[in-house]
């Protein structure tokens, strides 16, 4: 699996699509892959300030019910109701159609900690 290469990633396995102040946020295909069958997905509301590391939301899998940790502090502007109300489409997409959450950011800097592309790969090959 190639990742895309315009995109940030963070060792449990969330990735960050940074346009200006807004990051697009989602699981990567390692993550989706790991967890299987998604049946359930719990996002926040519109509004919610998250810290770096918070839980962002919470994926249900026929495996396993997981967190998804907010890799960017901000605020939430827009949340994906797609993945909701079909919870599968994260499995089908998990890097375009399945994205979670778009946040604005509250310190564009925090994105110089996370994984370029080619380091996420590295990262998963070492694990």
């Amino acid at each position: 699996m190639t990742y895309p290469a315009q995109f940030r990633y963070t060792k449990e396995h969330e990735w960050v699509s940074l346009e200006g102040n807004r990051a697009r946020i989602g699981i990567t295909q390692h993550a989706q892959g790991e967890l299987g069958d998604i049946v359930f997905v719990e996002l926040p509301a519109p509004e919610t300030q998250l810290e770096k590391g918070d839980t962002l939301a919470t994926l249900e899998s026929v495996k396993a019910v997981s967190d998804v940790y907010t890799p960017m502090s901000g605020k939430v502007v827009e949340v994906n109701e797609a993945v909701e109300d079909s919870p599968e489409t994260v499995n089908e997409d998990p890097h375009g159609k399945g994205w979670l959450v778009v946040i604005e950011v509250a310190n564009p800097a925090q994105v110089d900690g996370l994984l370029d592309a080619g380091a996420y790969e590295k990262y998963l090959s070492d694990e």
